[in-house]
């Protein structure tokens, strides 16, 4: 049997597993990535890239049909045409996929696909897809296995009936009915694009509210705009279970406190969580720790209980984010390499693709007022953009929280056009201990989205000029 030494062995080419086998490399390190599935992981693969290449296309759809006309353009006979966009967005998570893999090649990383189990400390077996095993001696080793989808008994997954949002990203044709059972960020996010696609979306919160942990006014807006797309939000309400009609159809019963009901639908997305991708790696012969959900144990080394052993990304538990594995990807390879590093996050950024997009960094104002905080807010509505006007998009606002006294920047929320993309200048803000003023201060362009940064900003300290403002004499 072959015996190999590396430096660092990294478990999981995914978004935090690439980055950090480039990273040791770059520093100097023999690299030896194994992926048990495809490069990319989840996030390029029925994640993040998928998802967001099928959520753009629906978007443009939806505004040449319904928002166009408002402009006076008219186009006759809009129609999809599903297996092209498909082809699309394969075409481009291919792109995406295969410049990583040039990447690794590039970096002088040896990349294996197969499985990866510990024998001991500093031994793992690699057992390839064609059956040939691999010892590997290591001297570090990076865990980056990620999570998996989480069935439920009465809803397993099996990517006929019951779709996971893998199976739902590569489903080959747009469902006429399609009912989600969970009200998080997947259910929204593509309750929101199949409904834009024309199909009649239920969504099944077993929570009183969607979205758990988002603020209350968020939820709101979403909600209404989910209204207008046509979906229905079941809350407060179970699932329990389900049957197939002889036409094809499902037949799902759902209950309340005050209802029973049965809905009909062509495909049940199941979007209620997910789980540790660990079992297979045997973390026992390292004695590894784990939390009682069984997510790896980390400190801001991203080291775990077990010496030379790290860990990344989503198999550290959530918050669950592509961008977050890949800067703990990194930090793990420096700190490996002895180089000052450390996941000290002041303004991890997140992001929901809903209808409009919400983006946040930082803390909101019920978190600055628990942390002890004396709060300040401003508010900017879209409504008030002339960007967003122009465009159709004016829904939504920016609110921006500080210290009252200090006026230190301590988070922003951005629901509306394009938070994704305005969201990095509050993390660049926040990460550099900006102050209000500061954002308050800084010129934006006009006519442009980010001004409304600047005018929440100027809201917050109660001199903002598109909105009515009392000063006291």
């Amino acid at each position: 049997m072959e015996i190999l030494e590396t430096d660092v062995l990294v478990i999981g080419a995914g978004p935090g597993g690439y980055p950090a086998a480039i990273r040791a490399s770059q520093l100097g390190n023999k690299v030896f990535l194994v992926e048990k599935g495809f490069i990319g992981g989840e996030c390029l693969n029925w994640g993040c890239i998928p998802s967001k290449a099928l959520i753009s296309a629906a978007k443009f759809y939806h505004k040449l049909k319904h928002d166009a006309p408002k402009m006076g353009i008219t186009v006759k006979d809009v129609e999809i045409d599903f297996s092209i966009m498909q082809e699309w967005k394969r075409g481009v998570q291919s792109k995406l996929i295969n410049g990583i893999k040039q990447l690794l090649k590039g970096n002088g990383v040896t990349t294996v696909l197969g499985t990866a189990k510990f024998e001991k400390p500093g031994w793992a077996l690699i057992t390839k897809e064609d059956g040939t095993q691999i010892h590997v001696k290591y001297t570090n080793v990076i865990l980056a296995t990620g999570t998996e989808f989480i069935s439920l008994p009465e809803f397993k997954i099996d990517e006929q009936d019951i779709l996971s949002a893998k199976g739902l990203l590569s489903i080959k044709e747009i469902p006429k009915e399609l009912v989600i059972i969970g009200g998080g960020v997947i259910g929204l996010e593509l309750g929101t694009l199949f409904a834009k696609l024309g199909s009649v979306v239920s969504i099944i919160e077993l929570l009183s509210e969607i979205l758990p942990g988002v603020d209350p006014p968020i939820k709101k807006l979403l909600s209404m705009k989910a209204k207008q797309l046509g979906i229905t939000i079941y809350t407060s309400t179970n699932a329990e279970g389900y049957s197939r009609e002889k036409n094809g159809k499902l037949s799902i019963k759902i209950k309340t406190k005050t209802i029973n009901k049965v809905i009909v639908t062509d495909k049940i997305l199941l979007a209620v969580g997910k789980k540790p991708q660990v079992n297979e790696l045997n973390l026992s012969a390292l004695n590894v720790k784990i939390d009682d959900k069984g997510y790896i144990i980390v400190n801001k080394k991203q080291r775990t209980s077990a010496s030379g052993v790290y860990a990344v990304g989503d198999c550290t538990g959530p918050p669950f984010l592509a961008h977050r594995a890949t800067k703990q990807g990194i930090i793990a390879a420096e700190v490996i390499n002895r180089l000052p590093s450390e996941s000290d996050f002041k303004s991890m950024p997140v992001t929901i693709f809903t209808e409009p997009e919400v983006s946040y960094a930082g803390l909101s104002e019920k978190q600055a007022k628990q942390a002890g905080f004396d709060v300040v807010s401003g508010r900017a509505p879209f409504a008030t953009s002339a960007k967003a006007m122009s465009s159709l998009s004016e829904d939504g606002y920016v609110k921006v929280i500080a210290d009252k006294v200090t006026k230190q920047l301590l988070g922003v929320q951005i629901v509306g056009p394009n938070a994704s993309d305005l969201i990095s200048e509050i993390s660049l803000a926040l990460e550099m201990g900006a102050t209000v003023e500061d954002l308050g201060f800084t010129i934006h362009p006009h006519p442009t989205l980010p001004e409304m940064i600047m005018e929440a900003a100027d809201a917050a300290l109660n001199k903002a000029i598109h909105q009515v403002t009392l000063v006291k004499k």
